[in-house]
């Protein structure tokens, strides 16, 4: 019974595995790879260990990022770049293709609801 139990768990997970769903696969993606490498620290699942109301979630942002309402990618990538409060800059460590694909990924999280 265990062993047929243990085969049937190893086929789901190799089943998953290889047959990634489209959604999951936005996973992978450069900006995932990018926040996952300097952001996820402080800020795993969008949540924020420091700050526990600055999340990265819509309403969050809205709330304390400037012009985030007009501009949502612009205000995030002047986030990234610049810091504030207990958050690092990050313009002197990423490009500015790795900005911009972190705060397409942060943007895109945000209004799916991580």
């Amino acid at each position: 019974m265990r062993i047929l139990l243990f085969i049937l768990l190893l086929a789901i997970a190799l089943f998953r595995f290889t047959f990634i769903l489209p959604a999951l696969a936005l996973e992978t993606s450069a900006g995932a790879k990018i926040f996952d490498a300097n952001c996820s620290s402080c800020h795993i699942g969008g949540g924020n260990i420091l700050m526990s109301h600055k999340t990265l979630k819509k309403e969050a942002l809205s709330n304390y990022l400037e012009n985030y309402d007009q501009d949502a990618i612009k205000a995030i990538i002047h986030q990234v770049q610049n810091g504030k409060n207990a958050m690092p800059a990050f313009k002197n460590k990423l490009s500015n293709e790795e900005i911009l694909e972190v705060a397409a990924y942060v943007f895109q999280k945000a209004e799916t609801g991580w």
